[in-house]
């Protein structure tokens, strides 16, 4: 039997059926093709070329495919494009281009899709490769007669999106200085768009010329002053958040219908802790676009921060339903269902929360893990432990780490049912085979605290700490610990500062803040730090804390009132409770 490159000609074609028989197919047509008389002028005919010896041209292209197959690719490659010159055939020259740039061989593939556009200057698709590769291999000078020519072939209404086309081919470029002068030069004559000159500015700071990027941020803004682009990307880059929230308010006194730069301003203040402002301009978006489905999602979540929960409902729930049943690819509406189920569970309607649960896995990629564990919540809340524990060790995961988050979900189960224990040997059983899972260790540290066995607690977190050095929770728990227990203390400070100089703007690591800082006797440091961590989340646990140094620095009416409406005697935070028995206060 005959055998090429030690294959029978039998294994070659049942290996390679399906492209021999579109090969010969294609092959036995390639006569030039005459336009029928009917035919639309302006509609492109392909020619493809006439062969003599049509056996011949199979076997090279089978050895060249062969060759390729076996890992000589360089050999593959050449055999496949000297076919594509032989016989003018443009899909081959398009086949030695695929297998130069899957062999990394760029200066190859490169001269393989100089053939393909050769062989076809009127297809896109070959001008388009042969561009991708002079950019990605820093072969700037070659590429901007094609990039100039994409600029100049558009017309008015399709200049900004050549723009942008070319921006982002350019930012494929390794040498981003490069890449940053060529965009700066092939742009010049467009500088009369507001397209042109965010593309430089954002190309600067891709180099990391922030200067320029400034600079050409300032010229847009003076030249564009009603541009949403223009004031949108100069607020990105200025550093001073007042000038950006005067510049945003400013622009919307001009333009107010501007939804994106109105949803930009109300994200500001927000960031900014500027709440009810953030509220009203949500408002605002409302008011223009009744189902704007980002204000209504924002609301919802401000509404929640700011503990207005039947105003949240109301705005997630319409949320949730206009989606009617589709994911939202945009936002993350597991979120939204995963609160409205918290929020009806708050108020021991455990169907409606149950049916919030059930559309959570239709809700996008995210969230069904957390709507198992929360179900299994419900269901142990109601008595039903073994049922809970059951649902959870039969739920299927794709990873470790998922496994992880059900083992905690049960542990923490446990130690609701004053089972602790039990919880704590549950975690000890899974990092016997996950030594280093930091979750894994962290909950054990947090179980053991709960359970006073603070020597299993500092190792744990101790371990993670080492294993996480730039993970804040593991320095803040231990920190907040020795601070607690009124120990250690200098210690604690450290540990506490590390957290925060992680985490600077958290405010449960404030609230470890200030309370070390009133174990160490600073009442008025302690109180200032405690009144910041207040500001940015109103917790019963941070105002226990917070009405603690008021009581001790003698205002204890004022530390009264902040209990009261943190919850007083009917609050389910342990803190708070405890805070009140430990001081004999009746409120």
């Amino acid at each position: 039997m005959v055998r090429i490159f030690g294959h029978s000609v039998q294994d070659i074609l049942l290996k390679h059926l399906s492209a021999i028989l579109t090969l010969s197919a294609l092959l036995a047509t390639a006569t030039p093709v005459i336009a029928a008389d009917n035919a639309a002028a302006d509609e492109p005919i392909d020619v493809l070329p006439a062969f003599g010896r049509m056996e011949e041209v199979i076997f090279r292209y089978l050895s060249a495919e062969i060759s390729y197959q076996r890992g000589n690719t360089t050999a593959g490659y050449a055999d496949m494009l000297s076919i594509a010159r032989s016989t003018g055939d443009v899909r081959l020259a398009r086949r030695a281009t695929e297998m130069a740039i899957s062999g990394s061989l760029p200066d190859e593939a490169m001269k393989a899709a100089r053939v393909w556009q050769g062989l076809a200057p009127q297809a896109d698709d070959a001008a388009q490769v042969l561009l991708g590769l002079q950019l990605t291999h820093n072969r700037a000078d070659d590429a901007k007669a094609s990039l100039a020519k994409q600029l100049s072939g558009s017309s008015n209404a399709n200049l900004p999106l050549a723009i942008g086309n070319v921006q982002r081919l350019l930012s494929r470029m390794p040498d981003r200085a490069r890449a940053y002068a060529l965009i700066k030069e092939l742009l010049e004559p467009y500088r009369y768009l507001i397209e042109a000159r965010v593309a430089v500015a954002q190309m600067a700071l891709v180099n990391g010329d922030r200067d320029g990027a400034l600079k050409e941020a300032r010229e847009a803004i003076s030249k564009f002053p009603n541009s949403e682009l223009a004031v949108m990307m100069f607020t990105q880059l200025i550093e001073n958040k007042a000038e950006s929230l005067k510049l945003l308010a400013d622009f919307l006194k001009r333009n107010s219908t501007s939804r994106e730069v109105r949803l930009m301003y109300a994200r500001l203040l927000f960031e900014q802790s500027k709440v009810a402002e953030a509220k009203k301009e949500f408002r605002t978006l409302l008011q223009q676009t009744p189902n704007d489905q980002t204000s209504l999602y924002a609301m919802g979540l401000l509404m929640v921060q700011t503990n207005d929960i039947a105003e949240a409902e109301k705005y997630l729930s319409t949320y949730v339903n206009n989606l009617k049943g589709q994911p939202d690819r945009e936002r993350d509406a597991s979120q939204a269902l995963m609160i409205l189920a918290q929020i009806a569970e708050d108020r021991n309607d455990t169907p409606a929360a149950l049916a919030w649960l059930d559309m959570v896995a239709t809700s996008g990629p995210n969230g069904a893990l957390n709507a198992t564990l929360k179900r299994a919540q419900l269901q142990a809340k109601s008595g039903k432990l073994d049922e809970a524990r059951q649902l959870l060790s039969q739920t299927d995961v794709e990873n470790d780490d998922e496994r992880a988050k059900l083992i905690i979900g049960e542990a923490q189960l446990l130690r609701d049912a004053n089972k602790l224990p039990e919880a704590i040997r549950l975690i000890q059983d899974a990092l016997e085979l996950h030594p280093d899972h930091v979750d894994l260790l962290y909950e054990l540290g947090m179980l053991a605290e709960k359970n006073h066995q603070f020597d299993v607690m500092e190792t744990a977190l101790r371990k993670v700490i080492k294993l996480m050095p730039d993970g804040q929770h593991a320095f803040n728990a231990l920190g907040y610990s020795l601070a607690d227990r009124n120990t250690r203390l200098p210690e604690a400070y450290d540990l506490i500062k590390t957290a925060l100089s992680l985490a600077p703007d958290d405010p449960y690591i404030m609230d470890s803040m200030g309370w070390v800082e009133f174990r160490m006797g600073r009442l008025e440091k302690a109180e200032e730090t405690l009144r910041k961590a207040f500001v940015l989340k109103p917790d019963p646990e941070i105002a226990a804390h917070l009405g603690e140094v008021l009581w001790v620095r003698g205002r204890e009416e004022e530390a009264k009132k902040l209990w009261r409406n943190a919850g007083g005697k009917e609050s389910k935070n342990d803190t708070l409770k405890s805070t009140l028995q430990r001081l004999k206060i009746k409120l």
